[in-house]
């Protein structure tokens, strides 16, 4: 059964294609809820889970964090910022890891999870700032 493209599936994607900053379920909430005030908190996390599901955006499961939605569905690895918990693509090849693991490991890889961590750019000058 095909699923229905309602309003509020197409007012969500665009949300989170807009921000394109790797919101938490609650960021694209609130940026839903300033220009859509009657689509409800519940509305947006059934459809941003829908569109993981159907592979149409991106999961990023953050350790010990709220998970984070990217519009950007291809393969491609992400940083997560420990200070103020920002999410940003990491811009390098993937295949290559991919197959390095798959010819030490003699498994069959059907997926994966990477997730760097450190400090954005942001909080790296807060942090000396700080320190000054």
């Amino acid at each position: 059964m095909q699923e229905r493209n309602t309003l509020q599936k197409r007012i969500v994607h665009e949300t989170l294609v807009a921000m394109a900053s790797h919101p938490t379920a609650d960021e694209v909430v609130a940026e839903v809820q300033n220009t859509y005030p009657s689509v409800s908190r519940a509305t947006v996390y059934r459809i941003l889970n829908k569109l993981a599901d159907s592979g149409e955006a991106l999961r990023i499961r953050i350790n010990n964090g709220a998970d984070h939605f990217d519009h950007q569905t291809f393969p491609h690895y992400h940083v997560h910022c420990n200070e103020c918990g920002k999410v940003a693509d990491v811009k390098m090849p993937v295949e290559s890891l991919v197959e390095l693991l798959k010819d030490t490991s003699g498994y069959q890889i059907s997926g994966y999870s990477l997730q760097f961590d450190g400090l954005c750019p942001e909080c790296q000058k807060l942090e000396e700032e700080r320190g000054a």
